[in-house]
């Protein structure tokens, strides 16, 4: 019974002995067992795990640098028919895409009020002449009165007073002749007036073209005392058009008169039709609080595939460079992520269970800017190698590389796997 009791005495001291162990003694230790997991289930699983690259070749070529922009194909010269007169349509003579000459009749105006108004300065255009006629003969008579009254007093048999009396009657005479002249010469406008007013119901193209709209139908009543409202759009050649398109702020330094390009419209999805800049707008045009500028594009359209309004999406070619070589776009995205490194000696900011825990140091490659040096990764032996280099203009798909230790044929990393 005694030993008994001197066996609890002893576990009970050793278990006071154990619970002296300090705290923060048995956190230290869980953390590092941790750590040490940490480092052989992670790292030496991804190092004995091994990676996989997809890879494409550096390659040497031409490099066309394009800028896009849409806009719509539109005829070089549109011209817009309205009717100076108001007045009801008496009749209609052309219809949607009727081929029209120079000073063919597309429509005419109700002419008879107009007709009206002509013969009656037709007549009173009659009687200023007859007043002319009247008054030159009035004239004629006062001056032979005239005359013999003149004669009369330089003999000394008339007197003053019949003298000048005779003479005023002459002089008003040739006041009342050039009244009548003046009024003939105001008939004579007036019924100048009237024509031209008859020529002028008759509208008449003012081009060579295609009618592309007609707002006119007769027995419609026109009133152009306030805006003419336009009758007829005509395009004065479809076979030659131009494609107007918007070309953003960031991009017009770029763009010049002369500059080729290519373009595409929906209704032809698998053709490219060719063009080139002929005019770049200085004027601005702000859509959605974005600014644009205009560039007018020559195009052929001797098929007359194309019509006015098309929406086109155009390539515009800004720079051709040639004999470069040229890398993919996604070998400038691509930038592996950091790994534990064999042997304990990598550096303390990207290798090792610290470069697990810290952050990378920024000022690495993670895709395109401005041209300036970047870091490519190749594929040597089996392992991704970084060199820096010198990025030139880009068409979308490749970049131009100016320098750096590169060569054709070389394989540039552009994503990579986790091994199967």
């Amino acid at each position: 019974m005694s030993e008994r009791r001197e066996n609890i005495e002893k576990t009970l001291k050793i278990g006071k002995h154990r619970r002296k162990t300090p705290l923060w003694a048995r956190i230290g230790v869980v953390a590092i067992v941790g750590l040490l997991a940490l480092w052989f289930f992670v790292l030496r699983g991804d190092q004995g795990g091994g990676l996989s690259y997809q890879t494409e070749p550096v390659r040497r070529g031409d490099l066309s640098v394009t800028v896009s922009a849409t806009g719509t194909v539109e005829p070089t010269n549109l011209v817009e028919i309205s009717s100076e007169l108001s007045g009801t349509l008496a009749s209609v003579e052309v219809d949607y895409n009727d081929t029209v000459e120079v000073g063919q009749v597309l429509a005419r105006l109700d002419t008879t009020k107009l007709e009206a108004q002509y013969a009656v300065q037709e007549a009173s255009l009659v009687a200023a002449e007859a007043r002319v006629e009247q008054a030159q003969a009035t004239l004629h008579e006062t001056f032979d009165k005239y005359e013999t009254a003149r004669q009369l007093y330089e003999r000394g048999v008339g007197t003053h007073q019949a003298f000048i009396t005779a003479r005023a009657t002459q002089e008003r005479a040739e006041a009342e002749l050039q009244i009548a002249d003046a009024d003939r010469a105001l008939a004579y406008a007036q019924l100048d007036l009237y024509g031209a007013d008859l020529q002028k119901a008759v509208i008449h193209a003012p081009i060579k073209g295609v009618v592309l709209e007609r707002n006119a139908d007769a027995g419609q009543i026109v009133a152009s005392s306030l805006s003419a409202p336009v009758l007829f759009t005509i395009a004065e050649d479809l076979a030659s058009m131009e494609l107007q398109v918007d070309i953003d702020e960031a991009d017009i330094g770029r763009v010049a008169v002369g500059n080729s390009a290519t373009f595409t419209v929906d209704a032809y999805d698998d053709e490219t039709f060719p063009a080139e800049i002929s005019q770049v707008r200085y004027a601005p045009e702000e859509i959605d609080g974005v600014v644009n500028y205009k560039a007018i594009l020559v195009i052929d359209n001797s098929s007359l595939r194309l019509r006015p309004g098309m929406t086109a999406t155009a390539d515009i070619v800004v720079a051709e460079l040639s004999d470069v070589l040229m890398v993919p776009n996604a070998a400038l995205r691509f930038a592996p992520p950091r790994v534990a490194e064999s042997g304990g000696g990598g550096d303390s900011s990207g290798s090792g269970l610290l470069g697990l825990i810290m952050p990378d140091r920024p000022g690495r490659d993670a895709g395109m800017g401005e041209a300036a040096q970047k870091t490519l990764w190749l594929l040597r032996a089996g392992q991704a190698v970084e060199i820096p280099v010198t990025l030139g203009q880009s068409d979308g798909r490749f970049t131009a590389v100016l320098d750096g230790a590169l060569a054709e044929g070389d394989q540039v990393i552009t994503d990579q796997t986790g091994a199967e």
